[in-house]
């Protein structure tokens, strides 16, 4: 065993709700110390439901393993404290609202003068300057702004996606940031400034549907759980239920038609000969491939569609997943504790020869005293 890759590593967070949290407990599943500074009333994360035993959902998910420290950054105290525990630090991440942090008097400047090791992190919906620098931004309000609602949901309406996925894009790449910035500090022996934007953050995982839509002059369609630009690829109906298949290329469709659909013909039909070809006749298509589906079971499907190498689901609801047979076998599922209880939660998806820590979930304010005592002058 060799411990885990941060180790040693101190991160001072000024965090609330989604996109910083999920970006430092990720710090801390790998040996991280994450110091969270929180407001009297705490992250407002805390009160978004009570549902894991009196405990908000979110912030179980988002704040295990991390120390909870109450201050007021107004206060010389607790200012004075922040210096401290910057001067000590590794990584300094905040997402509070546009210049929060600079008009409490932490300026870029300021800062290296503090720590020239230290690595800054601000995480912001729009980024600094130009005219949304700042328009308050949610996760409904990034996935608007990006496009994603537009290719989101069916043809009658958009959807919203349903996971927080504007503040997760933001929060990985402010993860990865950090990681990229700790091996360049490593070469330079110094600290480094990094900005996430969520439009931005968002904005990259639009690329693909951003660049078919420039350039073939029409948006990707809303599709429902079928694919805009591959075909077939989604939901479709056997004799008992629906079953999700996708298919990525044509040897996939050759083998499909050969052993699935028993059509090996269609292969070079004049309607489905190519992928794009497949998309322009997608209901016809799917109507063909329902009918032959829909004399075998989703099991019969399933299994047909295994023993072929074709990618099928069946889309499971979250008590499921939470019975999900892979996840079991590979015992990905850990107890934390929080305020109120326990928790079931699932191991980080990067493995390491050490098992992560998995640490608590802080009740407000439940290290201060300890920091206070450690940091303070």
């Amino acid at each position: 065993m060799t411990g885990l890759p941060l180790e040693g590593i101190t991160v001072v967070s000024i965090e609330q709700a989604v996109a910083a949290p999920f970006a430092t407990r990720q710090l801390a599943d790998l040996g991280a110390r994450v110091i969270k500074i929180e407001r009297e009333a705490g992250d407002f994360a805390r009160a978004y439901d009570t549902t894991v035993g009196g405990e908000a959902s979110y912030f179980v998910w988002l704040n295990r393993g991390k120390e909870s420290v109450v201050m007021d950054l107004k206060s010389e105290r607790d200012q004075s404290l922040l210096r401290s525990l910057l001067a000590h630090a590794d990584v300094f991440v905040e997402n509070l609202a546009p210049g929060a942090v600079e008009r409490l008097g932490f300026t870029p400047e300021v800062l290296e003068q503090i720590n020239p090791r230290l690595i800054s992190v601000s995480v912001s919906g729009f980024g600094s300057g130009g005219p949304h620098e700042r328009k308050k931004a949610y996760d409904l309000i990034i996935q608007c702004e990006a496009g994603m609602l537009s290719v989101t949901g069916g043809p009658e309406a958009p959807a919203k996606v349903g996971v927080s996925i504007a503040d997760i894009s933001a929060g990985m790449y402010a993860y990865s940031g950090v990681l990229a910035a700790l091996i360049q500090r490593g070469r330079t022996g110094t600290g480094s400034r990094i900005e996430v934007s969520m439009l931005e953050a968002l904005g990259e995982w639009m690329q693909q549907t951003y660049l078919y839509a420039e350039y073939s002059g029409a948006a990707p369609k809303r599709s429902g759980a079928s694919h805009a630009s591959i075909a077939p690829y989604g939901p479709f109906r056997a004799s008992d239920g629906v079953v999700f298949l996708g298919l990525q290329n044509e040897r996939e469709w050759a083998q499909f038609c050969d052993r699935v659909l028993e059509q090996p013909e269609l292969t070079e039909h004049p309607d489905y000969a190519s992928n794009s070809l497949r998309v322009a006749n997608g209901a016809a298509l799917s109507q063909l491939i329902e009918h032959r589906l829909g004399e075998r079971t989703v099991a019969e499907v399933q299994w047909l569609l295994d023993n072929v190498g074709i990618a099928n689901a069946q889309m499971r609801t979250m008590a499921e997943f939470s019975a999900h047979p892979q996840l079991a076998a590979r015992d990905r599922w850990r107890t934390i504790k929080t305020p109120s209880g326990e928790a079931r939660v699932a191991l980080p998806p990067v493995t390491f020869g050490d098992e992560p820590p998995m640490g608590d979930v802080p009740a407000l304010g439940e290290h201060t005293e300890r920091i206070f005592a450690e940091f303070g002058s």
